[in-house]
């Protein structure tokens, strides 16, 4: 063989592929433990959603609402974590009591139900409703009537005249609404928010009086003829008197997005089924100017 010569390459010396490299499948279930570790955490320890399942708090909170509830602002108990893990026990970690007017998530004791309903007392206020009138420590709640409010009717809001006698309306367009009565209590903090008192002598327009124990709120729906709350017994579904602090699960801060019940399996109805004008709606009642 000369110089000139080409010399080619022997089959035997062509490079091999790379071998694929082994999905560590130890590493990716651990990973996804991880993950699914701190979605936990942040559920239990600092926020989560909340969806709204019932009328207790129209007007300002509507069936199909979803909210964000912060777990941090009353301090930690047995209620706090996801899914309710806990057994029950006495006290909080970090515990504040709420402010009254903070709209909170409670679970009634002895059950694993989420309510949300409005702080109005606390330990040593004397609560007491009389014809539909709010009374703190003997002295009327300040209530002052706003007029009715058009709320639509749609899927997820019904307007049933057994509940709301002659609530239901109709617009030029068709629209249906019900028509209800609003009155917008001022508590003696200088928080206000609107209530719906539609039915004179409901089973709840007459209450106590009562003095909340310690380390107990006093709740109460801003629906006040179609809420279970401190004023019904547990045996009625209501809150069976002033709540114990530690069953006080977050405080309400925010509308993510509100849907009107005609949500289907199709994407195309997702859309549609929003209700406009309700994504970002505070949930912190008024404050006095």
């Amino acid at each position: 063989m000369t110089g000139d010569e080409l010399v080619l390459p022997s089959e035997t010396s062509k490079p091999t592929p790379a071998a694929r490299p082994r999905t560590d499948w130890g590493a990716e279930i651990r990973n996804l433990l991880m993950l699914v570790l701190a979605v936990l955490g942040f559920h239990s320890l600092v926020a989560k959603p909340f969806y709204i399942p019932s009328e207790s708090m129209m007007p300002g909170l509507l069936v199909g609402d979803r909210l964000v509830v912060t777990k941090y602002p009353y301090g930690y108990s047995f209620v706090t974590p996801a899914f309710h893990l806990l057994p029950p026990f006495h006290g909080r970690l970090f515990g504040s009591l709420p402010t009254p007017g903070d709209v909170v998530i409670v679970t009634p004791p002895g059950t694993k139900t989420d309510y949300i309903k409005r702080v109005i007392g606390l330990p040593g206020d004397r609560v007491q409703v009389s014809g539909g009138m709010l009374y703190l420590n003997g002295k009327p709640v300040e209530r002052r009537a706003m007029g009715d409010r058009m709320i639509p009717i749609d899927a997820n809001t019904s307007c049933p005249a057994w509940q709301y006698p002659g609530a239901e309306v109709r617009d030029a367009a068709g629209q249906a609404f019900c028509r209800l009565p609003i009155f917008r209590e001022t508590l003696p903090n200088g928080r206000s928010y609107d209530t719906i008192d539609a039915v004179q002598g409901s089973i709840g327009d007459n209450f106590g009086p009562i003095t909340v124990p310690a380390d107990h709120v006093f709740l109460m729906g801003d629906n006040r003829d179609n809420s279970a709350d401190s004023r019904f017994s547990l045996s009625e579904q209501g809150l069976g008197g002033p709540v114990p602090w530690e069953n006080i699960g977050g405080r309400a801060e925010f509308i993510t997005f509100s849907l009107d019940g005609t949500t289907g399996l199709n994407p195309l109805t997702w859309w549609p089924s929003l209700r406009s004008g309700r994504a970002g709606t505070s949930l912190h009642p008024d404050e006095a100017k």
